[in-house]
């Protein structure tokens, strides 16, 4: 249970499949490998200073970044160690606000040269061409040490998740194949979604875009007539992988058909 305003999942009235809030802000920072660090400005006391910033979170999900002496934000944090990154879902570049997004609140500390070799790997293993410049000497390996977690999976759905919860979480499953199943469904198969919109959501639909998915189940937005909403559908049973999702959305499409025939 969240140690704020609720507790760290969907609300009660959401479907009792969808993953908890921990879940998803793990998979979210696992899917994204850049976010917007905030750090402290020494310039400009009290001001935000953000910063594009690549990371590799680790097992527990803390953000691994490999920063310069000579760069802004890394003088800012030596002075303040506060930081805050933020981290949104690929791909909602027409409708940012339809996509989930979690924000790091942490304090960064750099790492001994023992605890940096296996951040070195850890981090060349998702941004290869860092290789280049990751062994000059005025560029350092930092890690995110969690203080607070806020996550906002879309429109009506947030909330505070305690650092514990979030570190015992796993990402999702689907997630490395999430993005081509979404741009495969939006892509091929759009009259399918709205038909999945009307039989499982009860929700009257001219067009649904699929907005994410996941072992449990998929989220749709859709537009009727001038009105948009969001509808989440679960899955009959727990998928696992791109195929197995294929299969089952093949099964619903079918029941869905089935159902509107009546």
């Amino acid at each position: 249970m969240s140690q704020h305003t609720g507790p760290a999942g969907p609300p009660a009235s959401a479907a009792p499949s969808e993953p908890s809030y921990p879940e998803r802000a793990r998979t979210l920072v696992h899917l994204a490998s850049a976010g917007t660090l905030a750090t402290a400005s020494r310039r400009r006391p009290g001001h935000p200073f953000a910063s594009v910033m690549p990371y590799a979170p680790d097992d527990e999900g803390r953000p691994v970044v490999l920063i310069s002496r000579m760069a802004m934000h890394t003088q800012n944090l030596e002075a303040d160690p506060r930081a805050s990154l933020l981290v949104t879902q690929p791909g909602f570049t027409e409708d940012p606000l339809a996509g989930a997004r979690v924000t790091l609140m942490a304090t960064a500390r750099p790492l001994s040269r023992e605890e940096a070799r296996g951040a070195r790997s850890l981090y060349l293993a998702r941004h290869p061409s860092a290789k280049a410049w990751a062994d000059f000497d005025d560029f350092g390996f930092w890690r995110l040490e969690m203080v607070d977690v806020y996550f906002v999976g879309g429109f009506a759905a947030m909330d505070w998740i305690a650092v514990p919860e979030y570190a015992a979480a796993h990402p999702d499953p689907l997630a490395g194949a999430a993005a081509s199943i979404i741009e495969h469904m939006n892509r091929d198969h759009a009259d399918a979604l709205m038909l999945l919109a009307r039989a499982f959501a009860d929700t009257p639909a001219d067009e649904a875009t699929m907005v994410s998915v996941d072992r449990l189940g998929f989220r749709l937005r859709v537009r009727s007539g001038e009105r948009l909403s969001g509808a989440r559908i679960a899955f009959p049973r727990e998928v696992r992988s791109a195929e197995e999702s294929r299969t089952v959305l093949i099964e619903m499409v079918k029941e869905a058909r089935r159902r509107n025939s009546r």
